[in-house]
């Protein structure tokens, strides 16, 4: 079960995206192109959110995992699959590298877009549009999160120029799909156990949504499949996010960009907290093979779906709330 390091895992400097404009995201879209392609990870830098930010956002997941199980029970996951899923209680089935493992040893809480009550999809009693479910004695937690999460949204929405350039398709092409994304951000608490056989803090799995955003810290656990079986720890580089390519865009890429398997190990020493955002595009986004991607000798791999049938597929066959509703607390 031991790793090497992926050295392997470009490290792509943001810097010129700040600018804004489209010199900046033909400048690195050959870089993303490689990354993608070849290996479906990344390391990037000088990403606009700032450390502080990200540090108390840390702190909160710490803060909230902190609390008594009762508590925490109390903003239970819902409906929507936001809120607080107990330790053990899920694994990732539908991946196609998923195993035959023991529940994933970490405990979460989840959130996604905060809505208004006048938002049109929570009116219409749309799935994933319903409420989030947030602790009454933590103050401040809630600004905190939903601080990150925009600033998080803002760095994938400035990326997908890039993203598209680098996939030869016009600059916009993902911008309607982007203009309100459908996002979920996760709290997770991986505490330190001695790991039995087939059992991880999260199982090999590929991520259902378009991209994902992991600020790094320094507690490692993170491996990604580079080949076969080799797995290698992700390299810590302070002040930097972790990027991997999702499901959605390997399906809306023809298998182009590469969605790579990756899992978490138990942490051996203290506890890791991890503070993963799932970006997607619209519910109604209809993800359908791009030109670009398919042609003569190369035909489309997946019929069209929308991202609404998608996440709501994968979140029923992974995240069953019946799991949850027999955890009881702490006496």
């Amino acid at each position: 079960m031991n790793a090497a390091s992926a050295d392997r895992i470009p490290l792509i400097d943001l810097a010129p995206l700040a600018a804004g404009g489209l010199s900046g995201a033909r400048e690195i879209a050959p870089a993303l192109r490689s990354a993608l392609e070849d290996i479906g990870f990344l390391i990037i830098t000088n990403h606009g959110v700032p450390q502080d930010l990200i540090d108390r956002t840390f702190a909160e997941a710490k803060r909230f995992h902190d609390q008594s199980l009762e508590a925490k029970l109390a903003v239970r996951m819902n409906a929507h699959n936001n809120g607080y899923m107990a330790m053990a209680r899920y694994n990732v089935r539908t991946s196609r590298v998923s195993e035959a493992a023991l529940p994933d040893m970490n405990e979460a809480f989840f959130i996604k877009r905060e809505r208004p009550a006048d938002d049109p999809l929570a009116l219409a009693g749309r799935r994933f549009a319903g409420p989030n479910e947030w602790p009454e004695d933590l103050p401040g937690f809630r600004e905190t999160l939903l601080a990150y999460t925009d600033l998080v949204d803002a760095l994938g929405r400035r990326m997908l120029p890039a993203i598209a350039i680098a996939l030869d398709m016009p600059a916009d092409t993902f911008d309607a799909a982007f203009a309100e994304s459908q996002f979920s951000f996760r709290l997770s608490h991986y505490p330190p156990i001695q790991r039995q056989p087939d059992q991880y803090g999260i199982a090999p799995h590929t991520d259902a949504n378009f991209m994902t955003f992991l600020a790094q810290s320094e507690v490692p656990g993170l491996q990604i499949q580079i080949a076969g079986d080799e797995w290698c720890d992700v390299p810590y580089v302070p002040g930097s996010f972790v990027v991997n390519t999702g499901d959605m865009l390997h399906r809306w890429t023809n298998g182009r960009f590469r969605s790579t398997a990756h899992r978490a190990l138990p942490p051996q020493e203290g506890h890791r907290y991890a503070i993963p955002y799932f970006l997607g595009p619209h519910m109604d986004t209809l993800i359908s093979c791009l030109p670009s991607c398919c042609g003569k000798g190369n035909p489309p791999q997946y019929p069209p779906i929308t991202y609404d049938d998608y996440v709501s597929w994968w979140y029923d066959a992974n995240y069953n709330i019946a799991d949850q509703e027999d955890v009881r607390a702490e006496t």
